[in-house]
């Protein structure tokens, strides 16, 4: 099979799809791997490392869709792109189509099979190649809410860890997934009291067992939310309903009740985001200001530590990529039922649950493709 690794355009993303020691894999497969010249340049690899590793380096995204059976990208195919995208082609991204209806319809126009990293689920209903940014984007968010909530950006002047006679500042995790978990270890990290909920009893379980005594994990409900917010310093909103439009649970009401100068980071917002008041905004342009609060949306947050994050991502991603290149989408699909999972989009159907519940749009089987 022919793959093709494009540059990513999207604003500010550093990330490249694949690093050189993954496209040596493939090439070691007996597959020919496309490389767009520059592809890896923000993550650090340098086109020499992508010929060394076996790569041919292309000049123009239209060659690379022009002769690649497969396409790989980080994030989602741009408007620029659609009109190169083929009838039967794979393309291989993360997608969440669930928010942007837009995309969807023009990914249906091109006949191409679209399959999203973040729905790939194993049966044990964990999401391997949404796992590792989930992390990145977890730890990042303290980060930034930390930062935030320095007065000269715009914050309340907490530092999250406080000082010895000095409370430390509240913390607010919504939801206890690998988003939720590794923000709160983050935060806890800093000595910041922190509250982590979810509405999974044996999560909550685990969550207690494994987290230090500085975490409260409490079970959600709508009050319980309305009061925590109101002592949050950082609200981190890491709510993942899989392959669906994120749940909205802080509403414009309870931002009212929040302190100024408060900071809300959401993690969700590739998928539509979880507070009502939030919309994308981008590395170079992060933050906006609603009722006093500061609002963190930025919706490729791994893509500012893109060295870490691309490594963290090939390490996922490879194995996949590798049985579609060996199988072919409809043998790999057939023989794995979580890479059928991964299929939202084929030969102009909707193939997920999640995708077709969001816009109104009749639901495929993707085995009745094959």
């Amino acid at each position: 099979m022919v793959v093709g690794i494009l540059k990513e355009i999207k604003a500010e993303e550093n990330r490249v799809a694949m690093t050189p020691a993954g496209v040596e894999v493939l090439c070691h497969h007996g597959h020919t791997v496309l490389v767009e010249a520059g592809a890896g340049a923000g993550s650090g690899f340098m086109d020499e490392a992508y010929v060394a590793a076996g790569a041919t380096l292309i000049a123009t995204p239209a060659e690379i869709y022009g002769r690649a059976d497969m396409v790989m990208h980080v994030k989602e195919p741009q408007p620029s792109e659609y009109p190169l995208i083929r009838k039967g082609q794979v393309v291989f991204t993360y997608l969440h189509l669930a928010a942007d209806e837009e995309l969807t319809r023009a990914l249906m126009d091109t006949g191409a099979v679209c399959i999203a990293y973040e729905t790939i689920q194993k049966a044990d209903g964990t999401l391997p190649l949404l796992t590792p940014m989930s992390e990145v984007a977890g730890r990042m968010a303290i980060q930034q809410g930390a930062k935030y909530l320095e007065m000269a950006q715009g914050g309340h002047g907490v530092l999250l860890g406080g000082v010895p006679g000095v409370d430390p500042g509240t913390v607010v995790v919504i939801g206890g997934g690998v988003v939720g978990t590794n923000a709160a270890k983050m935060a806890c990290g800093l000595g910041a009291k922190v509250y982590i909920l979810d509405m999974n009893l044996d999560r909550l379980r685990y969550l207690s067992d494994i987290m230090p005594a500085n975490c409260f994990p409490l079970m959600s409900s709508p009050s319980l939310l309305r009061k925590l917010v109101r002592e949050a310093d950082v609200v981190v909103g890491a709510v993942l309903i899989t392959g669906a439009k994120a749940p909205r649970l802080v509403t414009r009401d309870m931002l009212k009740t929040m302190k100024r100068g408060a900071v809300l980071v959401d993690v969700a917002i590739d998928q539509g985001g979880c507070f009502e008041t939030s919309h994308p905004t981008t590395h170079g342009s992060p933050i906006f200001v609603v009722d006093g609060v500061v609002h963190y949306c930025v919706a490729n947050m791994p893509g500012a530590v893109a060295k870490t994050s691309t490594l963290a991502l090939t390490n996922a991603t490879l194995p996949y990529a590798v049985a579609l290149a060996d199988k072919g989408w409809r043998r790999a699909m057939s023989e794995s039922h979580e890479m059928a999972l991964g299929a939202n989009v084929v030969d102009g159907k909707i193939t997920y649950a999640g995708v077709a519940e969001a816009f109104g749009l009749p639901l495929v089987s993707v085995e009745s493709l094959f």
